[in-house]
């Protein structure tokens, strides 16, 4: 869980109004990937259901996969993950970290209905182009396809495990989806997710909230034949009501208050 303390009006090296006030993913600048042979996209429908015991667990086996897929690349440490843009585009292959895979989305907030797929946030020391010769190739072998990068969304690299579903110990096809985020250090995309995921683990009264804003707009979305990035725009508003709350109800606010003259 995110360590919830605010310092010089930052959140674990991210400035609170660059979290409280995302910017917009610039969908001109989207760089798709083309994608490999034999691999066939599919377009995950938007489908709400009731929270499952299971998906813990199946981030923990997805998590897992990540960490073996880098275990024997050399590496270089990265102490407290500070690192300069012009380093964080620029650095060798070699000297990519992991700093954190964290469980992230509504699967991660028990009791929480939410679509059947994993979110995962890897936040790695390097994120660049040739950062990528060497984190492309390891998640690629762990069966994560590369789609796409966003260099004006915090350089923000999407995957995603859409291999066909596999068995679970009781041998019923039970292993969802996996949508997989990296990004850089100090993102305040990845410190967005921690905050809103730890808060609605905490605070039934928004996590209700939160779980009809879901049901309505996916039923709004599905009934107009809208994509995923419409169905995300129209719980935009309400994420960012809760998230001003989570921020007010872990103190950074009153602190941010008191730091500023």
């Amino acid at each position: 869980m995110a360590q919830h303390s605010i310092k010089d009006g930052t959140v674990n090296g991210v400035p609170l109004d660059a979290i409280l006030n995302p910017i917009s993913d610039d969908a001109a600048s989207v760089e798709r990937i083309p994608a490999q042979p034999g691999n066939v996209r599919t377009t995950l429908p938007i489908v709400i259901v009731e929270y499952d015991q299971e998906w813990p667990k199946y981030f923990e086996i997805y998590k897992s996969r990540i960490l073996d897929a880098f275990a024997s690349i050399p590496t270089q440490q990265t102490p407290n993950g500070e690192v300069s843009e012009e380093e964080l585009t620029t650095a060798p292959a070699e000297h990519v970290d992991i700093l954190s895979v964290e469980h992230v989305g509504s699967t991660s907030v028990p009791g929480l209905p939410a679509k059947a797929v994993i979110d995962i946030d890897l936040v790695l020391s390097h994120i660049g182009l040739e950062a990528e010769e060497f984190y492309v190739p390891c998640l690629e072998a762990a069966g994560f396809d590369f789609r796409l990068r966003e260099p004006k969304w915090h350089g923000h690299r999407f995957f995603a495990y859409r291999r066909p579903h596999e068995s679970d110990q009781t041998g019923t096809d039970a292993m969802p989806d996996c949508n997989l985020h990296v990004w850089g250090p100090r993102s305040p995309e990845a410190e967005r997710h921690r905050i809103f995921r730890d808060w609605l683990r905490q605070n039934a009264e928004d996590r209700e909230l939160y779980a009809k804003v879901k049901k309505d707009c996916a039923m709004a979305s599905s009934m107009g034949g809208e994509d995923m990035a419409r169905y995300t725009a129209r719980k935009e508003a309400h994420i960012r009501e809760i998230m001003v709350r989570a921020c007010r109800g872990f103190g950074y606010l009153d602190r941010l208050a008191q730091l500023r003259p």
